[in-house]
Order: C-alpha cells, then structure tokens, then sequence
C-alpha cells in the first residue's frame, strides 16, 4: 500500500470524508433502483429513457462500489471515482430542467439530489488536514 505522508502512514478518513461517503452511498443505491423502475420500451409513459435509467442504475452501482473501495482502503483514487460517478450523474438529470412537460415535483427532486451530490463531492473529496511537523514554530 502507499503512502501519502511524509510520516509513513496513510491518513485515515476525516468525519468530512465519511459524510460524504455515506450521502454518496446512499445516492447510489437510489440510482440504483432505476433498475426496477424502468419504463416498458413500448409503453407511452412520461419519464426519462430507458438508456438513461440504465445509466443512472450502473452509475450508481459504480458509487456505491467504489465507496466500499474507499472506506476499506482509504485510497484517495476511490474518492476521485465517487466524485466522477456522481458528477456523471448529475449531468444526466439535468435535461429536467431545460426539457418542457416534466412535472414540477420532479424537477424539485432533481434540483434537490443535485444540490447533494454537489455536497456529496465537496464532502468526499475534502483533504485531511496537514498534520502539524514536529519541532517546527
């Protein structure tokens, strides 16, 4: 395993960190229930394509493994994915807003799972603080 302090340890999770991971964790296994909750390819019902959902549904699969990843080794490359899986994300619902037709309430719950994968990606990928070097004032 590598370090990532001149001291030789890698720096555990910060309750920032954890947060994060959590949120993002949880986001993920509700992208994952696209899975179950896509539309029939011939039905007429209002929603997002079937690609999408598909999309979102592996997206969140990709989060939700690579929280565990990040929890169990502590490697910062986990977080990057998080991040980038969530961004992903976000940038697939955002049509929501710009698309006419969609009801009021779904872009209110978009708007709300936007603005916490933002939160989600600032928490996960916030540094541990620099430990303070011995013998120096």
């Amino acid at each position: 395993m590598s370090t990532n302090s001149p001291s030789g340890t890698v720096p555990g999770l910060t309750r920032k960190n954890k947060v994060g991971l959590v949120l993002a964790g949880l986001l993920g296994l509700l992208d994952m229930t696209n899975f179950v909750t896509l539309p029939e390819p011939d039905a007429d019902t209002q929603g997002p394509p079937m690609a999408v959902g598909i999309a979102d549904g592996v997206l969140g699969v990709i989060t939700v493994l690579a929280v565990v990843y990040t929890w169990r080794t502590l490697n910062r490359t986990g977080s990057r994915v998080v991040a980038g899986s969530r961004i992903v994300s976000v940038v697939s619902a955002l049509p929501a807003f710009f698309v006419s037709g969609v009801p009021a309430a779904v872009v209110a719950l978009v708007a709300v799972f936007t603005i916490l994968s933002v939160v989600v990606i600032a928490l996960v990928l916030t540094r541990p603080a620099p430990e303070a070097e011995a013998g120096t004032a």
